[in-house]
C-alpha cells in the first residue's frame, strides 16, 4: 500500500503514539485496544516502507522515517483543524478548539481570561494545561498546543513571542521577619539569608538568580519546590524568604500571612509572553484569543 493510501485514522494513531512514546497510553487516549492500535501502526509502516519505531528495552524511539512522518502528521492534522474552523466561520458559526498551555505562576489570572473568552465564544472547546517551565518547553517542541504562556521566552527554540501583560517579582517573607523593619535593603544584605526557591530552570528562579548575580550575591538556597504553593507555605512557616511573582501572593499578603521586603531593585519588572513556534499558522480561534489577550492588557484586565 503506497503512503498516499494511508488513512487519516492511521495518521491520528501514529501521532498519538509519537506524542506519548507509548502504545499503551496512546491506546488509552484513543479508546482502542493495544493490539488493534499496533495493527494500524504496522500497516502504516508497510505503506512507508520503513520501520517507524525502534524498541530499546521497554522504551520506543522514532526512526528517521518516523520523525519525517511525525512532522507530516502534524502538518496534516493542523491543516484539517484550521479547515474545520474556516468552514465554520464561512457558515457564520464559531466552532473548533483552543489548546492553551500556561505556567503555574500564570494560573492566577489566565483561567479567568480564558473563561471570559469562552463566555463570548460558547461554541469553542478549550483545553488548558498548567505546568512548570520544563513541561511547557517540552510541549512547545512537540507543538502540542496552540499557544503557550511564559514569563521568559526560550532562547534555544525558534519561537514567536509577544508580550501581552506586565509582571513583577517581589521578595516576600513571613510577617515577623526582622528585615521588614528596614527600608531600601541592599541586595548584599540577603547574602546569608536562607531562600526558598522554585525548582532549577523555573523562569522566576532564573530571573532572581540573574538579579543577585549582577549584584555579586550568591543566593543561599535552603529548599526548592516545584510549585508556588509549596514555596509560599514553607515561607509562611518561617523557614526563609523567597522571590515570587506579585500575582501569586496577593491573597497571602491580604491575609497578613506574607509581607514584601523593601529590597533595592525590587519589584523586578517582567513581562508575560504568549509564545508559539515561528512559522506556525494559527487557527482562527487561536488568533482570536491572541487578540483577546492584547485587548485585555490594553484595558487593564490582564494579569491583575
Amino acid at each position: 500500500m503506497p503512503i498516499r493510501h494511508a488513512t487519516l485514522h492511521q495518521l491520528k494513531i501514529f501521532a498519538a503514539v509519537s506524542r506519548h512514546m507509548s502504545f499503551t497510553r496512546a491506546a488509552e487516549e484513543l479508546h482502542l485496544t493495544p493490539p488493534a492500535l499496533s495493527i494500524q501502526v504496522r500497516q502504516l509502516a508497510e505503506a512507508v516502507g520503513q520501520p517507524l519505531f525502534n524498541q530499546i528495552g521497554k522504551k520506543i524511539f522514532l526512526t528517521p522515517a518516523g520523525e519525517a512522518l511525525m512532522m507530516a502528521c502534524r502538518d496534516v492534522l493542523d491543516r484539517l483543524e484550521r479547515l474545520t474552523q474556516e468552514l465554520a466561520a464561512l457558515q457564520g458559526l464559531e466552532k473548533g478548539s483552543l489548546k492553551l498551555a500556561t505556567l503555574s505562576t500564570a494560573k492566577y489570572f489566565i483561567p479567568r481570561m480564558l473563561g471570559a473568552f469562552c463566555a463570548k465564544h460558547p461554541g469553542v472547546d478549550t483545553a488548558l494545561f498548567v505546568g512548570n517551565r520544563e513541561e511547557l518547553l517540552e510541549r512547545l517542541v512537540r507543538n502540542q498546543d496552540d499557544l503557550y504562556i511564559l514569563g521568559q521566552p526560550p532562547a534555544h527554540i525558534n519561537v514567536t513571542a509577544k508580550p501581552f501583560a506586565d509582571s513583577a517579582l517581589v521578595v516576600v517573607a513571613p510577617p515577623d521577619h526582622p528585615l521588614l523593619l528596614e527600608k531600601d535593603i541592599a541586595p548584599s544584605r540577603l547574602r546569608d539569608v536562607p531562600f526558598i526557591l522554585r525548582e532549577p530552570g523555573s523562569g522566576t528562579r532564573l530571573a532572581a538568580e540573574k538579579f543577585f548575580e549582577r549584584h555579586g550575591v550568591s543566593i543561599k538556597t535552603r529548599m526548592e519546590f516545584g510549585s508556588n504553593e509549596a514555596v509560599k507555605q514553607v515561607v509562611v512557616a518561617g523557614f526563609g524568604i523567597t522571590v515570587l511573582s506579585d500575582s501569586t501572593v496577593g491573597a497571602e499578603l491580604a491575609r497578613g500571612e506574607l509581607a514584601v521586603l523593601d529590597v533595592r531593585g525590587f519589584p523586578l519588572g517582567r513581562k508575560w509572553y504568549v509564545v508559539y513556534p515561528t512559522g506556525k499558522q494559527l487557527t482562527p480561534i487561536a488568533s482570536a484569543f491572541l487578540e483577546y489577550l492584547f485587548a485585555g492588557s490594553a484595558s487593564g484586565e490582564g494579569a491583575q
